[in-house]
């Protein structure tokens, strides 16, 4: 009898706690689904004119130009769009490969990594985007910087 208790109680804490996290999780969804930054860009339309003009600036850009040598342009513009309107909280998802696979053995350093983020920063300023805007979606970037760079 005993037993049986110990086990129904273990049961009911399991299900409350299923149910409590799925209470936080769902609330968590809701707080986190903030698009002040996709808003901010100009929605996907926006995204796509800064994308359109931070392309050509990595291609011409001598430090880090040679990364992108071999890339078809027009599939890896839309990859970024997605990219940054999914990390805006814009209604986009990402499908491409993850960070760490994309740039293994690639032999990118943190100087690369901030010469690439420094032609976004021109190409959202070339867009108008507010600096609180742009810093932010900088921000959510940021976090790709340890699987990216590799020396």
């Amino acid at each position: 009898m005993k037993n049986l208790l110990q086990s129904s109680l273990a049961k009911f804490l399991t299900i409350a706690g299923f149910a409590l996290c799925a209470c936080f999780s769902a609330n968590a969804q809701t707080i986190d689904k903030d698009d002040s930054i996709y808003q901010g860009l100009g929605k996907k339309e926006g995204i796509t004119k800064i994308v359109n003009d931070f392309v050509p600036m990595i291609l011409a850009d001598q430090r880090i130009a040679h990364f992108f040598s071999k890339i078809k342009k027009e599939e890896f513009s839309e990859l970024l769009v997605a990219q940054f309107c999914e990390l805006a909280g814009g209604p986009c998802q990402y499908k491409g490969r993850d960070m760490y696979e994309s740039h293994q053995g690639m032999g990118i350093s943190n100087a690369h990594f901030n010469a690439l983020a420094e032609d976004l920063q021109m190409a959202m300023e070339k867009n108008d985007i507010p600096s609180s805007i742009s810093n932010r979606l900088v921000a959510k970037l940021a976090p790709m910087q340890r699987p990216i760079v590799s020396k």
